[in-house]
């Protein structure tokens, strides 16, 4: 029964991750916490395979928040290199028919890096398999004032307003809401992360480390999700 898991139609749509606890790794191994980083990155990497052999249909990872950018000035850069990184090793992405989405204000990272995630969008943006989302320097209240300043911006006075036009002008247009949130590191906040998406999400908190969270530990958190009970208000 370890092994067990829902069928398709029980899967969460659209799972949400907070990636927490790299630094604290990294510190119980009398590491600098950019190593952490940087093992925290290869963790990712190893995750969205185990989200593709799951079949799972949407995931954003919350990667970089705007709280983020204000740790020192060291921990920002080898956070941005390891992006850079990543961002050159996209091909791997296209070639699993992966399509990449870069949600929150991006404007705060150098033009190369911006250039890096726009070939990266636009390379996959017809892929059809697993839709990972990267949330960098994002915040969820940042993303509403923005979605806001956008719909003002595009003459709301010629639209009715409800839920599904405003969704549209939010960093995630076009995605189902969350279904199903996992934190890892053993917080239990939601450190302002998809807050509009996410009004009638699961939520599951684990004591394991990003750095050490796998597969069995995805598999255990969507086991989990398809005994709730969720009525969304009713009865």
């Amino acid at each position: 029964m370890d092994n067990f898991l829902p069928e398709a139609d029980a899967l969460p749509k659209h799972i949400g991750i907070i990636m927490d606890g790299n630094g604290r790794w990294a510190k119980k191994r009398g590491l600098p916490r950019k190593l952490g980083h940087r093992e925290g990155a290869k963790v990712f990497k190893k995750c969205v395979d185990d989200c593709i052999d799951l079949q799972l249909q949407c995931v954003t990872f919350y990667a970089f928040s705007t709280e983020n950018a204000k740790r020192p000035q060291d921990e920002v850069s080898a956070l941005i290199k390891l992006f850079d990184e990543y961002l050159d090793d996209i091909r791997k992405m296209n070639d699993k028919n992966v399509r990449l989405r870069f949600l929150g204000e991006l404007s705060f990272f150098p033009e190369k890096t911006r250039m890096k995630m726009f070939d990266a969008e636009n390379a996959t943006k017809n892929n059809t398999g697993l839709q990972c989302s990267l949330a960098l320097n994002y915040g969820g209240r940042s993303e509403i004032i923005h979605a806001v300043q956008n719909l003002m911006a595009n003459d709301c006075g010629s639209v009715q307003l409800t839920e599904e036009t405003f969704g549209k002008y939010l960093y995630t247009s076009g995605l189902p809401d969350v279904d199903l949130i996992i934190r890892t590191g053993g917080e239990k906040r939601i450190s302002n992360f998809l807050l509009w998406q996410a009004a009638y999400a699961e939520y599951i908190f684990t004591d394991v480390l990003w750095c050490d969270f796998g597969k069995s530990d995805l598999e255990a958190a969507i086991r989990e999700f398809s005994e709730r009970n969720r009525r969304f208000g009713k009865i």
